[in-house]
């Protein structure tokens, strides 16, 4: 099995999804262990001092001018970890608590965080016994970390809470570490405060949804392609020439995945034929600039990950020269907009999707394509009500697109009065990812049974094995009404897991 080692430099998006998704084992680095140990000793020296110092003899927050006796301090970090295990609503995605606790590990292993290395080295345990604390949807503000769902994955390591299993049961937390060998951790001075002060469920959820985003860009351009194809569309504003004088290398990005699918297709440049006109429709004349421009978002957001993944978010940390310092880096502001930009871009690709697969159903504007692209129009309804299903999904979208960022609900006195609720727009990015792959998904469904309607006519090799691939699926082509749901489910499925664009690539090679 994959193992990925945590050092003090961080981790990359990659180590993130080799975790969270695939199941990696976790461990430690020398130069963390020694990192651990040594920032420990600062903690220690200032937690046998008399002048409080925040997190290691204090209270927290808005709490944070009372000093903690030396005989109540572990008891404090039990305390801030079972009072903000206060998370409520359905449990999230497995994936999501592996990388939320692979991230806090990662901080963890900075050095910058004061926390002994066997509390890192049991948190790796954890994750390499496939043991997931139950992490509810709601409790972050994103703002000092997100606190109640990292608070939740703390409570594990106490041996306390609820945990999944390797196998998929809930059982209680104290059960599954003993099964596992592990010893529950007795928290010591700013550990709790430490395990639970940090920006990474946003962060992780931010890095899945950059790579699921990054199929799905060129799933659209594939899809696009195929669209317009099937309206017998000009694929002239797609020359390189034209995106150059507009230099945005999404744009031409994405305008040159068009031009490779439609390579050698006997279906463009019929533009002048029956029904003459001079350029085609916004929605794919335009779509290179609108998938464009979402791909340069998400290269946006790709930085402020990367960043972020080089970070150590904290409060107090240790500096190398030995201070404690308070700060304020556990603001999920950097996260929360680029994850609120994703979705306004997500919501406005499936909306020019939605409108391409509308064009290709209405008989006067589909250039002789059959009313709704169905087998005897009037008897049989064809893809009417799967255009309904899609624009139900945009409008969403849409909603899903209102930032959460914009937002913020002072909390805990008023000390916290200024909040990100980047967790909040992570959950809703997750959400719009999901019914992106659909709309894709319906919009290559209906532009495979259209470009097989055009008799006569040959579509591009890449089209034709993007077709031949997913009818082999079980994603079905033209005839008579059926059962339409499980057709559209075979599609989403074909999108979803990346086998639309295997399909492509076999013929045009890797796309941009």
């Amino acid at each position: 099995m994959h193992t990925v080692v945590v050092g003090t430099a961080g981790v990359t998006a990659s180590d993130v999804l080799a975790v969270a998704r695939g199941g990696a084992r976790v461990e430690l680095s020398e130069e963390a262990v020694a990192a651990l140990a040594a920032a420990r000793e600062i903690v220690d020296a200032l937690a046998a001092k008399p002048e409080p110092v925040y997190g290691v003899s204090t209270g927290f927050g808005a709490l944070a001018t009372r000093h903690i006796s030396p005989e109540l301090r572990a008891q404090l970090q039990r305390n801030i970890v079972r009072s903000h295990a206060a998370g409520m609503g359905p449990a999230v995605e497995r994936e999501v608590v592996r990388a939320l606790m692979f991230l806090r590990l990662k901080t963890v292993c900075s050095g910058h965080t004061g926390v002994r290395p066997e509390v890192a080295q049991t948190m790796a345990d954890l994750l390499n016994a496939g043991i997931t604390p139950v992490v509810h949807e709601y409790g972050s503000l994103g703002c000092s970390g997100d606190l109640a769902p990292l608070s939740h994955c703390a409570l594990a390591l106490m041996g306390e809470g609820d945990a999944e299993g390797p196998d998929g049961v809930v059982r209680p937390a104290a059960e599954l570490l003993a099964a596992h060998g592990i010893q529950p951790v007795e928290l010591r001075e700013k550990e709790g405060l430490a395990l639970l002060n940090g920006t990474d469920g946003m962060l992780g959820m931010l890095v899945m949804a950059l790579a699921d985003l990054e199929r799905l860009y060129r799933s659209a351009d594939v899809t696009a392609a195929l669209s317009l194809e099937a309206l017998l569309g000009t694929d002239k504003v797609l020359a390189p020439e034209l995106h150059a004088i507009r230099p945005h290398p999404g744009q031409a990005a994405s305008a040159a995945n068009m031009l490779a699918v439609l390579k050698g297709s006997g279906l463009t440049g019929h533009h002048q034929d029956d029904a003459p006109r001079v350029q085609d429709a916004y929605s794919v004349r335009c779509a290179p600039q609108v998938a464009g421009a979402g791909r340069d978002t998400m290269a946006h957001a790709q930085l402020v990950a990367d960043r972020e993944l080089a970070s150590a978010v904290d409060n107090p940390v240790v500096l190398p020269d030995g201070r404690v310092e308070s700060n304020g880096n556990f603001h999920g502001a950097p996260v929360a907009y680029v994850l609120d930009f994703l979705a306004i871009a997500a919501a406005d690709l499936g909306s020019i999707a939605e409108r391409r697969t509308d064009r290709l159903l209405d008989k006067n504007r589909s250039h002789g394509l059959p009313p709704f692209l169905a087998d005897d129009a009037g008897v049989d309804s064809g893809l009417m009500i799967a255009q309904y299903t899609q624009a139900a999904l945009v409008s969403e979208l849409k909603r899903l697109a209102v930032p959460a960022s914009a937002d913020s609900i002072p909390s805990s006195a008023m000390q916290e009065d200024h909040v990100s609720m980047g967790w909040s727009a992570a959950r809703k990015l997750r959400t719009a990812v999901d019914n992106l792959t659909r709309v894709i998904a319906i919009e290559f469904y209906a532009a495979a049974r259209a470009v097989e309607l055009r008799e006569g006519l040959t579509p591009a090799p890449a089209s034709r094995a993007a077709i031949d691939a997913a009818r082999e699926a079980g994603v079905e082509g033209a005839g008579p009404d059926r059962f339409l749901a499980p057709d559209l489910a075979a599609a989403d499925a074909f999108v979803r897991e990346g086998r639309l664009l295997a399909a492509v690539e076999k013929v045009t090679g890797p796309l941009q």
